[in-house]
């Protein structure tokens, strides 16, 4: 092929764009079943068909795109399968909001003509996070994208149901279910958001004289629903009225004191009011005493009770109660505002209602318990390992799992009712009996997405894929949903695939946060749209950016400030590329055996630990590390040293340098492309002229190149030229300024480095009339400079001689105020150290600017 020409200036736009599409059209990033090769497998997280591409997202894909390019390049038959989630409640809110548009509502259509609605939503605008992935460089197999209401998706959930409901683990019943009156669905945990929101706890006195007992809420309304009055089995207090009855306020009802150990005596009053219609903890304790179940409600959260406040709303119910119960004395405390944790509907911020109704629900206590075992005897590793006391948490006291949902869009529950109440569970091959009708509800969201890892395969059917590629080497996702998704996966992919977990590792990674560690949000002012990054940055250093803060189950902090110092990390690789190039490096030919110069040496042992380091923190998805070693190794060494010691060698003939050259930046892009895709294609393919780096192999360290004597004689060098260096800014020397100069450096492992050192130091050798005005020693070099004529004497006098002024008027101010016993006595320790420190530098900076004044020669 041709070797491309590289532009002076790198521009992410006029790359990425083409390299992507010739990836694709390539087919790089399918995957072979058929292969012979170690598989590597990773199924991305579907994102919601309505979503679009936001930070948490693209630091979630960078770290899945870096494992795939990496385990591409080390020869594995690398699968990344792409696809998307229905999203039924944020699909069917959107689509509603659109035809509400044309003054229609979801019943005008029908359900037949709303869900083809909602098909015709998908197909037009949904999805537009598939779009923006490829600007991010995501390398998945787009030949398998799928989508959970596909054929083949939709005919796994009717399987899966079916067998469920044959072993009796899903089942019909009345239970206390989150309630959206909006949305007019059961949700489930995950689409529940809490904040604290300020109401109002009122304490309530049920009954009178010895009978009376005091109840506190922040849902006056609901005591309309209570059907018992709860204290704990064990308070001395209450002893004498459990077993008889109280009248409940308002209604006339008599309801009983029962004692139950959920009732925690230290809180408030000790006693608690129990509806258990409408709150799941009273349910429980509705439960354990046969007390009645009494919705005072309906599903849009008006009350339905019999009364003076039947058909108010739950909120204009509140205070109505509140009042009515203040009217007969009853309120003996109002606490207003108090702040407490509400629950909110994440899709329309209602606030949610605990509801008594009839749904379907998984029987998890089997499940849950396999999907503990699973990582418990290590067919599954969470990393970091300290997560999985969270994951053990959540799956070793699972609560059955509400999955119908009250909507239209979404698979529909395979059961059909007979006329005589008969139920029938109808799988993907089955038809359901002459006049039977449908359940009318969809399955939750998760049901479906629990499935991911093996339905998106193929399963039921034993595909190649199947056999190949599950279990997935690695789930990548955050921890904050854990308990939610990561739990239901593992539960159905051990369920359906024979005891087979869907993944090997569950590596979790954190929240994005600003650079303060403030969570992201719209009213902090302080969201980050990657794509507005990688328009003004380009894809590579915004990956970049969130990939040096990603410590494994860390939050990751970033700024506008690291995505710019990412773009001129890719800027510097650039230019030191072309360096390389137009110095003639090349790939074609093996290094030599013999004649390599110590900073050759140097540099290809150094590549050899960087390699080693690399793969090691790579394989415990240490990748914060992995970016620091590599920015430090190619920005500190390879362009800062070995590019300046290769340029002194070039130009004493030693042509090798250009096969180390191209060795070096050969290696040095590979180990970076899985983090920054683009730059390093257009570099590589100019630099080796094959056809992508895509499919290089990965760099392999190799031990012949080890060389820790060359590594010290060169870092011997670097400590000369840097303090040098520093001495020379002292002295006033301009970095480009040529001066004479006198080493000493027989006898030492330097002197064969004289050459080097001068051509670094912009030093001349000492001739005719050399007058030594400047002296630095480092270990054992003594090193003389003539700044004779170099430097302005009289205005580098003065400087200094400002300088030193300054220095002597904080040394007295620390040393006043050190010497003053009211302020040692009264400032804090923190403070006196603060001082202490300024004085010592003070003293330091004086001794310095004293020298280099002494050192300057007569004006």
């Amino acid at each position: 092929m041709t070797t491309p020409e590289l532009p002076t200036q790198y521009t992410p736009a006029d790359v990425e764009t083409r390299s992507y599409e010739r990836w694709v059209s390539e087919g790089y990033f399918r995957a072979d079943p058929g292969s012979d090769r170690e598989p590597y497998s990773i199924v991305l997280p579907p994102p919601n068909v309505t979503g679009s591409l936001h930070i948490g997202h693209a630091l979630d894909h960078s770290i899945q795109d870096a494992l795939t390019r990496r385990a591409r390049m080390r020869g594995m038959e690398t699968l990344w399968l792409p696809g998307m989630d229905h999203a039924g409640i944020a699909t069917q809110n959107v689509v509603e909001r659109e035809i509400a548009k044309d003054g229609l509502s979801r019943h005008d259509l029908g359900r037949e003509a709303f869900v083809e609605r909602v098909w015709q939503w998908k197909e037009e605008s949904g999805g537009r996070i598939l779009g923006q992935m490829k600007k991010l460089g995501d390398g998945v197999d787009w030949s398998r994208e799928r989508f959970t209401m596909d054929e083949g998706l939709s005919r796994a959930v009717q399987t899966i149901f079916k067998r469920l409901f044959d072993d009796g683990l899903v089942y019909r019943a009345e239970r206390i279910i989150n309630w959206c009156p909006r949305c007019l669905t059961a949700l489930s945990d995950i689409e529940v958001e809490h904040s604290e929101d300020e109401g109002e706890l009122v304490s309530i006195r049920y009954g009178d004289g010895d009978d009376a007992i005091v109840v506190a809420t922040t849902r006056a309304e609901t005591m309309l629903g209570d059907t018992a009055v709860a204290v704990h089995p064990s308070d001395e207090r209450y002893t004498h009225l459990v077993g008889r009855e109280v009248e409940l306020p308002l209604t006339g009802r008599r309801i009983p004191i029962v004692a139950d150990e959920h009732v925690d005596p230290a809180f408030g009053t000790g006693a608690v009011k129990v509806t258990p219609a409408h709150d799941p903890n009273d349910f429980e304790i509705g439960r354990r005493h046969s007390l009645p179940s009494l919705s005072i409600m309906d599903e849009r959260g008006v009350i339905t009770a019999h009364g003076p406040f039947e058909g108010l709303d739950r909120f204009e119910a509140r205070p109505a109660v509140v009042a009515a119960l203040r009217a007969e004395g009853r309120i003996v405390h109002e606490r207003r505002p108090y702040l407490h944790s509400v629950g909110h509907c994440s899709r329309c911020k209602t606030v949610v209602e605990p509801r008594l109704s009839l749904q379907w629900f998984v029987n998890v206590s089997p499940l849950a318990k396999a999907a503990g075992d699973a990582v418990r005897d290590g067919r599954t590793r969470i990393h970091p390992p300290e997560m999985a006391k969270r994951y053990f948490d959540w799956v070793d006291d699972m609560h059955d799992w509400c999955i119908s949902r009250q909507l239209w869009w979404g698979h529909r529950i395979p059961v059909w009712y007979g006329p005589g109440g008969e139920v029938v569970c109808v799988g993907p091959d089955e038809e359901p009996p002459a006049g039977y009708v449908q359940d009318p509800d969809v399955l939750d969201t998760w049901f479906s997405s629990g499935l991911w890892p093996f339905s998106t395969m193929g399963w039921p059917e034993q595909t190649p894929e199947l056999a190949r590629f599950y279990p997935t080497s690695v789930l990548v996702t955050g921890y904050d949903i854990l308990f939610f998704w990561v739990a239901r996966m593992m539960m159905f992919g051990l369920y359906a695939m024979d005891g087979e977990p869907p993944f090997r590792v569950v590596a979790l990674h954190g929240m994005v946060r600003d650079q303060f560690g403030k969570k992201m949000s719209k009213s902090f002012g302080n969201v980050v749209d990657p794509l507005d990054w990688i328009e003004r940055y380009g894809a590579d250093a915004t990956r970049f950016t969130l990939l040096r803060g990603a410590n494994p189950g860390s939050d990751v902090a970033i700024s506008e400030e690291w995505a710019a110092g990412s773009r001129n990390f890719c800027n510097k690789i650039w230019n030191a590329t072309r360096f390389a190039l137009m110095n003639g490096a090349t790939v074609a030919g093996e290094l030599p055996d013999t004649g390599l110069t110590a900073a050759d040496r140097w540099i290809l042992s150094r590549l050899q630990s960087v390699i080693r380091a690399v793969d090691e923190a790579s394989e415990e998805f240490e990748f914060a590390k992995v970016a620091d070693l590599l920015y430090h190794f190619a920005w500190d060494e390879v362009f800062d040293w070995y590019v300046e010691l290769a340029k002194i060698q070039l130009a004493a003939g030693l042509d090798h340098t250009r096969l180390v050259l191209g060795h070096v930046f050969d290696a040095l892009l590979r180990l970076l492309h899985p983090m920054i895709p683009f730059v390093t294609e257009e570099l590589w393919r100019a630099l080796t002229g094959r056809e992508s780096i895509v499919v290089a192999s990965w760099p392999v360290a190799d031990s012949r190149y080890d060389a820790p004597e060359a590594e010290e004689e060169i870092r011997a060098v670097q400590h000369l030229v840097t303090e040098v260096r520093r001495f020379r800014s002292d002295q006033g020397l301009k970095p480009g300024q040529r001066v004479a100069a006198r080493l000493a450096l027989a006898g030492t492992p330097l002197a064969a480095h004289e050459p080097a050192i001068r051509t670094l130091l912009r030093l001349d050798p000492a001739g005719d009339g050399f007058n030594a005005t400047a002296r630095v020693v480092v270990g054992t070099v003594a090193v003389e400079i003539d700044t004779a004529g170099a430097i302005d004497v009289a205005a580098e006098r003065k400087r200094l001689e400002k300088d030193l002024a300054a220095a002597r008027k904080e040394a007295a101010q620390s040393a006043g105020k050190l010497g003053n016993e009211q302020f040692m006595a009264k400032a804090p320790e923190d403070v006196v150290a603060k001082v202490r420190a300024r004085a010592t530098q003070a003293e330091a900076d004086i001794a310095r600017l004293e020298a280099q004044l002494a050192a300057l020669p007569p004006a």
